[in-house]
């Protein structure tokens, strides 16, 4: 098999969780143009359905479907209507995220809890329904969870104490199950994306005077595109990735470099 034939995901099903908008959504652009059935995961259901027609036809199936990824029971279900509508579950990208940010001695604990809950939490559910239907299945797969360059540094102007410490549970976690995994053909990996110009990001107030100041402090001198995660997404959900489990892969514009 060539090197190009390793890349391509026919015959594979994947969900994507918050896939509606963002990097969720070129990823999920990606796998689909890769060839495999994806699945958009996303409490904004309306925004998902709308995300789902204007990807239908770039590749195979795409169906939305509305979960709150830090509710146990929803969680479970998602997988099951996968299985359902596809017929396996092959690919897993825990990509839904959140950021507060509030000084650590004026958070409440209510802050602390929603970043924790839908950063850390959500991605322990979605990967241990995953790594369970991928065990039944007994064929392995690709778990691909998003962190961030924020496990790795502190960000600074903006305080964020929550997500920072989320996002390094992230990658702890994803070390520790493809240890768990590995004799289960399971390989758990995880991305660490610097800023991303999302529409977002763009267009969030709160966030607009700091954009500069980003840009000053990355040695690239610019945010990333969403679509530059889509190449290392593939990767990982691939083939090519037969022999890479429980890394971390830094795509940031050598922002942690300095």
């Amino acid at each position: 098999m060539g090197i190009l034939e390793k890349f391509k995901l026919d015959g594979k099903s994947a969900f994507v969780t918050g896939g509606a908008r963002g990097i969720g959504k070129s990823i999920a652009t990606a796998l689909l143009e890769a060839g495999a059935d994806v699945a958009l995961v996303d409490l904004d259901i309306t925004e998902a359905r709308k995300t789902a027609g204007e990807l239908k036809g770039i590749g195979p199936r795409v169906i939305a479907i509305e979960t709150d990824v830090t509710d146990q029971t929803q969680v479970e279900r998602m997988v099951g209507e996968i299985v359902n509508a596809f017929g396996a579950l092959n690919v897993a990208f825990c990509n839904a995220g959140i950021c507060i940010n509030a000084k650590a001695d004026e958070m409440t604990f209510e802050q602390w809890r929603k970043v924790m809950s839908v950063n850390a939490d959500s991605v322990f559910l979605c990967c241990q329904a995953a790594g369970r239907q991928m065990i039944r299945q007994g064929s392995g797969g690709s778990i691909i969870n998003t962190a961030s360059m924020s496990a790795h540094i502190v960000n600074f102007p903006q305080p964020q104490c929550a997500y920072n410490a989320s996002k390094a549970a992230v990658i702890q976690l994803t070390k520790s199950l493809a240890v768990e995994w590995v004799d289960k053909n399971i390989r758990v990996n995880s991305i660490s994306p610097g800023y991303i110009a999302t529409d977002l990001i763009r267009q969030s107030p709160s966030l607009i005077p700091l954009i500069k100041e980003w840009e000053k402090q990355c040695p690239m001198h610019r945010l990333g595109q969403p679509e530059e995660l889509q190449a290392i997404s593939v990767y990982l959900a691939s083939d090519s990735s037969l022999y890479t489990t429980g890394s971390d892969f830094v795509i940031d514009g050598a922002f942690t470099c300095v």
